[in-house]
């Protein structure tokens, strides 16, 4: 600061002062004309009440999980398109005074730039707020009418969304418990079906069939007991016969008839051990065939018919018991096998078994799950078709203004006095740019690349101080004209 020389400048600003107050007062002139041919701007306001849920949430939730300053950010969205700006500058007429009616690009901006929104939360507890829906026009009229317009299209759109997010919410959940329910149906379709079709594997019969396999092999043994002692009784019968010539009828036999059949019954028992081959059987038979030959006596031509056919009965009996309980034996034989199958494929069937039921359960949860949402979704409709949740109501409707709006203006005015100073400045130092006159020491200095031992400074004479510069100069150009 201390190498700018303040009075210097404030000179030129005072020798300058003329321009500067024809400049301001020329440019502030003209901003008033303008201001002043400017049509006169009207701005009318609807107020938007945004009310809470009258239920409480934690009682009936509602369906549409969007706040209500969310909400009217789209509404807003969806009022400020460009199709809907143009519908509702066609609908109100806006541009109807205008002589040639402007294009679509140029409606669209000036739509924008009349509506304005501004909302001013009321409680923060409860969430009220109200919200100012503002237009801007050439008439009272208009301006009233178009906000209006608004404010009704913010109702109705905010209603029509609300219902319509709980109508498609409610339709969802109703087509996912349709959907569910022909799953359901499938699945249990399914499972019967599997069942019917292993229900000789199934799990739950696994204890009855082993019970039953243990019966069944319990049966098989007694069986073969009874067969083994058949075939005994049989060969005791053909035997006794064949020492004594009759069948038995409980006489006493002698020591070698007894032993005889003692051996037989022996055979008997070893032949369901040990082949036909082993020692022993051999043994057996020899010892069997010479102890006949001294025992059985020959056979004389007049037999005793009746022991014969006495012991045929016998024998057909013992032979008829005997098939009964090889065909008995060959059937629990086959019983045995088939259930010793079916527990083997039980764990198979058991593991399929459970992946069905598994998701027959998951497909039951979803299903009721999406009936209990149906239910919830049912009553948010219910809800919102009352509007009992967040609603806005239209507190206060756009009356037409009084009078128009001057900050416009007054900034047109003050831009022009702004404008007036900055050109006189550019003026100023224009012309002090092209002015090469010598005014201060230091200038002297710098065009002489020395420093002067004394500086006399300019000195008036009574004509110049009397007459002012402008005079001054207006006088010289005239004598300058003259003399050529």
């Amino acid at each position: 600061m201390a190498d700018i020389d303040v009075r210097f400048y404030l000179s030129i600003l005072l020798r300058r002062l003329p321009y500067i107050l024809v400049c301001v007062g020329v440019s502030t002139a003209v901003a008033v004309v303008v201001a002043l041919l400017l049509p006169l701007t009207y701005q009318a306001s609807a107020k938007i009440l945004v009310e809470a849920p009258q239920i409480p949430a934690n009682l009936v939730r509602s369906t549409v999980p969007t706040t209500s300053f969310g909400q009217l950010q789209i509404i807003q969205q969806q009022l400020t398109t460009r199709d809907n700006l143009i519908e509702l500058a066609s609908k109100l007429d806006v541009y109807s005074s205008e002589k040639e009616k402007p294009r679509i690009e140029a409606i669209v901006r000036d739509m924008r730039a009349r509506v304005s929104f501004e909302e001013k939360e009321l409680s923060s507890d409860d969430g009220a707020s109200v919200v100012t829906v503002a237009f801007k026009a050439g008439t009272p009229a208009l301006a009233a009418k178009v906000a209006n317009e608004l404010a009704t299209s913010i109702l109705t759109g905010n209603q029509r969304q609300r219902a319509n997010r709980a109508g498609e919410t409610l339709e969802f959940f109703n087509e996912e418990v349709k959907r569910l329910d022909a799953e359901l149906n499938r699945i249990e379709t399914d499972l019967l079906k599997f069942k019917t079709e292993n229900k000789d594997t199934l799990p739950e019969s696994l204890e009855f069939r082993r019970n039953q396999q243990s019966s069944l092999q319990e049966r098989l043994i007694s069986l073969e007991r009874e067969e083994s002692d058949l075939r005994t009784r049989r060969s005791l019968l053909v035997e006794t016969y064949m020492v004594t010539g009759k069948y038995p009828t409980g006489e006493p036999l002698t020591a070698e008839q007894q032993m005889l059949v003692d051996l037989n019954k022996a055979l008997a028992d070893q032949l369901a051990v040990f082949s036909e081959t082993s020692p022993n059987i051999v043994a057996l038979r020899t010892r069997i065939a010479n102890l006949r030959a001294r025992v059985v006596p020959d056979k004389q031509p007049n037999v005793d018919n009746k022991s014969q056919s006495g012991l045929d009965l016998q024998l057909s009996d013992v032979d008829r018991r005997i098939t009964a309980v090889e065909r008995e034996r060959a059937q629990i034989t086959e019983k045995i096998a088939a259930i010793t199958q079916s527990i083997g494929a039980t764990p198979s069937t058991d593991a399929r078994l459970s992946v069905l039921e598994r998701t027959l359960a998951n497909t039951q949860t979803q299903y009721n799950t999406a009936i209990a949402r149906r239910a919830e979704a049912s009553l948010g409709q219910q809800v919102e078709t009352r509007s009992d949740g967040s609603r806005f109501s239209l507190l206060e409707a756009a009356t037409e203004p009084q009078s128009p709006l001057r900050s416009v203006r007054r900034l047109i005015v003050l831009a022009g006095a702004v404008a007036g100073v900055a050109l006189s400045f550019a003026i100023i130092a224009l012309l002090e740019i092209l002015n090469k006159t010598i005014r201060r020491p230091v200038e002297l200095a710098q065009m002489l690349q020395a420093q002067p031992l004394a500086v006399i400074p300019f000195i008036a004479t009574p004509y110049e101080t009397r007459t002012p510069p402008l005079k001054r100069k207006l006088n010289s150009i005239a004598r300058a004209l003259k003399y050529r």
